[in-house]
């Protein structure tokens, strides 16, 4: 395979695309509906053919045919969809919002029957692995005539400068395919012993930032969250407030609930996981290490790897809320290159059961 050709479905603000295309990898394609990840998305990769429109709207084949691909000539669908449905901040959540959203994982298998790719990357919340839909998709795939395996995969462990969990399931067309059963051995030199730091990090943004960057923001707190960040100490969190500072919510639930809230980045370990509020000192360890503020949007972006020069579309809480949806592009890259080895086996004719 001389072209390496990707289509990104759930591409959200592009953290995938991004690392992909760092791998080499021609992104062709991308589906997000929501309209300002999309437009951060053209912003960062307006030469990607993009679909805006929800996914389950969208047949299968007419985006292959329109993205100018043979059945079987896609090299890697790459897919993110929805995870919050999935994860530990969900447990308990029956409505049938939070299942549509978690249905979406299934639309996967159309795009696979239409484009049978040689790889397929699936990345998600581990909360996945636990649901029946997770089982329905490999049996589905298996029956499509490919190989896969699934792990655990912490971003740290692959240089992102955060502590950020993801189930991958990695598929490869055919069936004698030997996929590693392990994230050290398919990921190889990007395997890293030392995870890098939020001083490493933060470091390397001071020398790349200008006085510019929109982004360089953090939120407005009200004197209140001010007194509180404050009497934070380097390294603490909620437990280590004054009385007069403890939040009552936090008083009635004890020490069980929200254990994170108000807490410090840490400048020596990883960040935390970047949520869609990581931005937001009360739903997380988001306060900076050493300010008396929450983290910036461009930290936040930091910690997912995305390049000092990478724009986004929307408001405060919208951009928030995209950087912590992404993918994190040094793991979308490593997890890209990584594949490669996989590839001059699976390229197999495309004659495969239906």
């Amino acid at each position: 395979m001389d072209r390496l050709t990707c289509i990104d479905l759930f591409a959200g603000a592009g953290g995938a695309t991004e690392g992909l295309r760092a791998a080499g990898y021609d992104v062709v394609g991308a589906v997000e509906v929501d309209p300002d990840a999309a437009a951060s998305y053209q912003l960062n990769h307006p030469e990607t053919s993009l679909w805006q429109r929800d996914i389950r709207s969208l047949p299968a084949r007419k985006l292959r045919q329109e993205s100018g691909l043979a059945v079987g000539e896609l090299t890697l669908l790459k897919a993110c969809p929805p995870c919050q449905g999935f994860s530990t901040l969900a447990r308990g959540d029956d409505n049938s919002s939070a299942n549509d959203r978690n249905d979406l994982v299934l639309d996967v298998v159309r795009f696979v029957r239409a484009f049978r790719p040689a790889v397929i990357i699936l990345e998600n919340v581990p909360g996945l692995e636990r649901d029946a839909r997770f089982s329905r998709i490999k049996r589905s795939i298996a029956e499509l005539g490919y190989a896969l395996n699934s792990f655990k995969l912490d971003a740290a462990s692959v240089g992102v400068p955060q502590r950020r969990r993801r189930l991958i399931m990695i598929a490869v067309r055919g069936r004698k395919v030997q996929i590693p059963m392990v994230p050290r051995d398919l990921l190889g030199e990007w395997f890293v012993d030392q995870p890098r730091t939020v001083r490493e990090a933060l470091v390397e943004l001071a020398s790349a930032i200008t006085s510019t960057d929109s982004l360089n923001m953090h939120r407005v707190h009200s004197p209140k969250v001010m007194a509180r960040i404050s009497a934070v100490p380097i390294g603490g969190n909620r437990f280590d407030l004054p009385p007069e500072h403890q939040l009552t919510c936090h008083v009635n639930l004890g020490r069980r609930s929200a254990t994170a809230s108000y807490g410090r980045v840490r400048l020596d370990e990883p960040a935390p996981t970047m949520t869609t509020r990581c931005a937001t000192p009360a739903c997380g360890s988001f306060i900076h290490p050493t300010e008396h503020r929450g983290l910036t949007l461009r930290e936040a972006a930091t910690f997912q790897t995305f390049p000092s020069s990478y724009q986004f579309s929307g408001g405060f809480g919208s951009i928030e809320r995209q950087i912590g949806n992404a993918v994190p592009v040094r793991m979308a890259q490593a997890l890209g290159e990584a594949v490669k080895a996989l590839l001059p086996i699976s390229a197999i004719p495309a004659s495969l059961p239906s």
